[in-house]
């Protein structure tokens, strides 16, 4: 991580604004400095270097934090924390349920709470998440800005561990418990080489973030990328609802962009299909979109992920002057593997792959990605994992075609993994499982690629009240499952021989093609990929 070691200790000690947190009228409620916020971050690491030690719960292993926040000026000081004092982070979403949460925190030795996720944990039970021993701290910017002493301090090289695991991100499974995927510093380090000699000088001046910084590719963009270009990280209000965690939050945070003016952001494609929507109001009204949107003469730098935009879309923003950049990514390459850039850019790409990336395709049409930023393997493995072959290559588990200038463009999954509009994963099979424990229920199948929320069909036996039973399926997820795995507008339908068979194989397996034309109401598009190992119809590729 010396890139970024070396750009914090240049700005440390200035008073350039790094955080600007927004008020709920869309001004300037709060900015933190360079100086403020990195010498936050030396007091807490300077308080949790003995008390990390002294909680840990496995003897000669480096010792584990949860940060359980918000997307606040917290989040930021805890994550240079844990970097200045070589402890491993664990980001946990806000979103996940109690169930997922202790999965992911079942080793952690210390848990940072913002306000946030102190009530977010008090929803969970302490008891419920965090193992007997599991050191709480309870984090305020302002206390601990107040309370700074002495300047940032990073170790003075990596000599000692060469290669240090940094963080555990969580990734979807195929049981309630989220894996973890160990992330190494050099390999962070080498994504950081690649994307500053890509991205255009000064991209990141003033990020915007929104998007949960629980997720990798937010605090590669929405941190470590700003303090590389020297720039600002504007955080939406306290208790805004970030894109991808609630249905409307991409609408709802549109005015928060204008009052950003970002240079850049990461948007998922929810947020590029609203983008789309105010830039034909905009132009109707004859206002500029840039201004209108952003608050700014041009576009800002808009990268986008995780799912695929509709290449439609695209061209009516590019119309517009807002060309949106697509990669993509996977939290085992410590996230980017490709990215459209302004110098190098086709639509109906994920762009090609950084410098530090090399892609080629299996016989099958698997993307193989060779990097030097892969992963250090996983908390636990389970049959979703993916797997490094022999010659170093990660096997993804996406289908893909490389074309001559190198632009690699996905065409399909061979592992059934929705992607929602959000560009959130979700494993449709553990989904299924959990709703499949309503006695009512005889089969349940989900879909959601592309879609804001998961939709499911569900097959309810005989006798059963359809009205009662989709009150009892909202009221399951809302218990039971996170936000992003709950079903929207359930369908239910009984559950006869004829209505089986429509919707289901003979061994049960769901025909995700009807599945979708079903919820939808109307007649789904052909999927390149769109049968399953039994021949039977499965559009579940991508």
């Amino acid at each position: 991580m010396r890139i970024l070691e070396r750009a914090l200790l240049r700005l440390a000690e200035t008073d350039r604004p790094l955080i600007e947190v927004l008020d709920g009228d869309a001004g300037v409620a709060r900015t933190l400095t360079y100086r403020e916020t990195t010498r936050a971050a030396q007091a807490l690491a300077d308080r949790l270097a003995g008390s990390a030690a002294g909680a840990a719960a496995v003897p000669d292993r480096p010792p584990r934090v949860g940060v359980v926040c918000g997307n606040t000026p917290e989040f930021v000081i805890a994550d240079l924390a844990l970097l200045a004092a070589r402890l491993v982070e664990i980001p946990v979403p806000i979103a996940f349920s109690a169930e997922q949460a202790a999965g992911l925190l079942a080793e952690a030795d210390v848990c940072l709470l913002d306000d946030e996720g102190a009530a977010r944990l008090a929803q969970w039970g302490r008891d419920a998440v965090l193992r007997p021993g599991c050191a709480v701290v309870r984090l305020s910017a302002a206390e601990l800005a107040a309370a700074a002493g002495r300047p940032l301090a990073l170790p003075a090289g990596d000599a000692a561990d060469p290669d240090w695991e940094c963080k555990i991100i969580h990734t979807s499974g195929t049981t309630s418990r989220p894996k973890g995927v160990r992330i190494r510093a050099h390999g962070l380090a080498a994504l950081l080489e690649s994307l500053g000699a890509v991205m255009p000088d000064g991209a990141f001046a003033r990020y915007v973030s929104v998007v949960p910084f629980s997720l990798l590719i937010e605090q590669v963009t929405g941190l470590y990328m700003v303090v590389l270009h020297g720039g600002t990280l504007v955080q939406p209000p306290a208790g805004a609802r970030l894109v991808g965690t609630a249905a409307g939050a991409a609408s709802d945070m549109l005015p928060y962009l204008a009052a950003a003016r970002p240079t850049a952001l990461v948007a998922t494609p929810a947020l590029v299909d609203e983008f789309a929507a105010a830039a034909e109001a905009a132009r109707a009204a004859g206002r500029s979109v840039p201004a209108a949107l952003f608050g700014t003469p041009d576009a800002p730098l808009i990268c986008c992920g995780g799912a695929p935009v509709h290449p439609d879309v695209l061209h009516r923003l590019e119309r517009a002057g807002l060309p949106v950049h697509e990669g993509y990514g996977l939290s085992e390459n410590s996230s980017v593997v490709s990215w459209n850039t302004p110098g190098a850019r086709r639509i109906g790409t994920v762009g090609r792959p950084l410098p530090h990336v090399t892609v080629t395709t299996a016989p099958d049409g698997e993307l193989l990605v060779e990097s030097t930023s892969l992963f250090a393997g996983y908390t636990r493995d389970d049959p979703s994992s993916l797997a490094v072959d022999a010659a170093g290559r990660l096997r993804t588990g996406d289908l893909a075609e490389i074309d001559a200038d190198g632009f690699i463009r996905i065409t399909g999954r061979k592992k059934n993994v929705i992607i929602t509009a959000a560009g959130r994963n979700v494993a449709p099979e553990w989904v299924e499982a959990q709703y499949a424990r309503l006695p009512f229920v005889r089969a349940a199948a989900v879909v959601g690629d592309g879609m804001a929320e998961l939709r499911g069909l569900f097959l309810v036996r005989e006798g059963t009240d359809p009205a009662a039973a989709r009150r009892a399926i909202v009221a399951f997820g809302e218990e039971h499952l996170s936000q992003v795995e709950r079903v929207a507008d359930p369908l239910v339908l009984a559950a006869d021989e004829a209505v089986y068979r429509t919707y289901f194989t003979v061994t049960g397996r769901p025909m995700r093609a009807a599945v979708r034309t079903a919820v939808a109401g109307g007649t789904a598009p052909h999927l390149e990929g769109d049968a399953d190992d039994e021949g039977d119809p499965d559009g579940s590729g991508a």
